[in-house]
């Protein structure tokens, strides 16, 4: 049962009335599978957005991100911005952008998992001017561990 406040809404877009509403694989999964509302086909070095059919709204204090699912990654596909972040007050359809790796074509079919969703909570910061010292000797950039 989920805790007091944890409820995402869900609501599907009409002229998708029978998008598949996220949902967890297994007890133990992480992430909930989000699924694609439409069948499309996806090609090498184009970008295409991914219709869901949902409208997603977190609860006050959290917000969604939209993750890849590795068993597509492993086949040449894969989702562009990874994670995508669905803000609190975003209020549109959740589409997710996707590209092949290979010559050729992948089809997406409608109810293919294609990401998984994330509830995160949201702790509120703020950014202050002032002396950053390093915890370490690292401050090479990327790759400054040597790995």
């Amino acid at each position: 049962m989920p805790r007091p406040g944890r409820t995402i809404r869900v609501e599907r877009v009409a002229d998708l009335p029978e998008a598949p509403l996220p949902a967890r694989a297994t007890l133990g999964s992480a992430c909930f599978d989000l699924a694609a509302a439409e069948t499309t086909e996806l090609t090498r070095a184009r970008v295409t957005l991914v219709r869901t059919g949902l409208r997603l709204r977190a609860p006050p204090g959290t917000f969604l991100e939209v993750r890849p699912r590795s068993g597509l990654s492993s086949r040449g596909v894969l989702m562009v911005n990874a994670p995508g972040t669905i803000d609190r007050d975003f209020a549109g359809e959740v589409r997710v952008p996707m590209t092949y790796l290979f010559d050729g074509a992948y089809e997406i079919r409608a109810g293919d998992r294609i990401g998984q969703v994330r509830l995160v909570e949201d702790r509120p910061a703020e950014f202050r001017r002032g002396r950053v010292r390093a915890v370490a000797s690292r401050s090479g950039g990327f790759g400054s561990t040597g790995r």
